[in-house]
Parts: structure tokens; C-alpha cells; sequence
């Protein structure tokens, strides 16, 4: 049978009983027991399948400009029908209350690249002026009846330019979250979801 003999510069007068040893230990060589229950509440604050999560976060850009900033608390059930990016639902587990958590995203895993064919301009005369002004929005329906939200992006030299594009589209972003709190969630949430569950996408 193999001891394990702690190396500690230094130290003397260890005796052989576990009360004196733990008094003679610097504390910082002391290693801080864990009983079950205290393992177990520890796991449970931890972000896993089928946990309440709230949270706050901020979108920069590659140059650290914010984007985006939500200060209000959004709120999901892990793993359950999330409208969560799912790269950052697999950054996120494991996580708990506190932690500050940074993933970025390519265009192809965030909004997707910038398509030129969805940039339209005209005429500011045949545009009704209610959306004569910049980050007004357009909803346009083509024949099969599907609709899309456009935004006026543009107007200049008597042309407004409206974009079908995500805002976001072509960039490389980053979301900084901020962990506000994790627990079990109930069963009705797990039934019907939670307020205030906004898309994190």
C-alpha cells in the first residue's frame, strides 16, 4: 500500500493525528472538503439541460463597437425548444451565476452573409412619407403571399434605399453575456416556456 507524502517546504512538527496535521498545514496547502449534499448544490447552479437561465448581453463588432445592448434580463430554458444560436447554448452550459461568457460568431453562424439582391432603391417620390427617414421599416409581400420586413438604410440625392438584410448580416460579431441566474426550472415552464424569452439569434 503506496502513502502519499505531502512535500511542503519548510513545515515542521506534523504529528501523526489529522486534527494536528490540519493545524500545522498552511492554509493555503489545505484542501477543502466537499460533503454530497454541498456537491450536489454546487452542480445545480451550473447551466445544464432543462435549467432557468436569465441573462444580459451586449453584440460588439470586430472592432469592439457595441451593436447591440440589452440591459433588461432575457430569459430560456436550456435545451428546450431555445431560441438560443446553438454555438452559444454549447458555450453556455456548464456556466453559472456571475460569469461573464464571450462567443463569437462568423457570418455563416450568426446572421448569415450580406445579400446584394435584397438592396432596393427608388425614387423618394413613390415612397409614402411616413417612411422617409433612416431604420424605418417596410413590409413587402411577393405573389405567394410571403411577407419580409425591409429597413430604409440610405437616402441621398432624392433616392431611398430600403435593405432586406439582418442588420448584423456579413459581420463577424461577438456576444459578451453576463449570467444573472440559474436553477431548476419548474414544470410549467418546461410545459410553456418562460417570460420575457426573447430569441438570443
Amino acid at each position: 500500500m503506496f502513502r502519499i507524502i505531502p512535500i511542503i517546504p519548510q513545515l515542521t512538527n506534523i504529528r501523526s493525528t489529522h486534527f494536528n496535521y490540519l493545524q500545522t498545514v498552511p492554509e493555503a496547502c489545505k484542501i477543502r472538503a466537499l460533503f454530497p449534499s454541498q456537491i450536489t448544490e454546487s452542480m445545480s447552479n451550473k447551466i445544464s439541460q432543462n435549467k432557468f437561465v436569465s441573462l444580459t448581453y451586449t453584440i460588439t463588432d470586430e472592432d469592439n463597437n457595441i451593436l447591440e445592448r440589452i440591459d433588461m434580463p432575457i430569459q430560456y430554458i436550456h435545451g428546450v425548444k431555445s431560441q438560443v444560436i446553438d454555438k452559444i447554448e454549447s458555450a453556455l452550459s456548464g456556466h453559472q451565476a456571475g460569469d461573464l461568457v464571450h462567443v463569437k460568431l462568423s457570418p455563416e453562424e450568426g446572421f448569415g452573409a450580406h445579400q446584394p439582391e435584397l438592396t432596393f432603391s427608388d425614387d423618394i417620390n413613390n415612397v409614402p412619407p411616413q417612411f422617409h427617414s433612416i431604420g424605418a421599416e417596410v413590409e413587402f409581400q411577393n405573389e405567394q403571399g410571403e411577407s419580409k420586413i425591409f429597413r430604409v438604410t440610405n437616402i441621398a440625392d432624392g433616392k431611398l434605399t430600403v435593405d432586406g438584410n439582418h442588420p448584423f448580416a456579413g459581420k463577424t460579431i461577438t456576444y459578451n453575456i453576463t449570467v444573472k441566474e440559474v436553477r431548476k426550472a419548474t414544470t410549467d415552464e418546461l410545459k410553456h416556456g418562460v417570460e420575457n424569452m426573447n430569441a438570443l439569434h
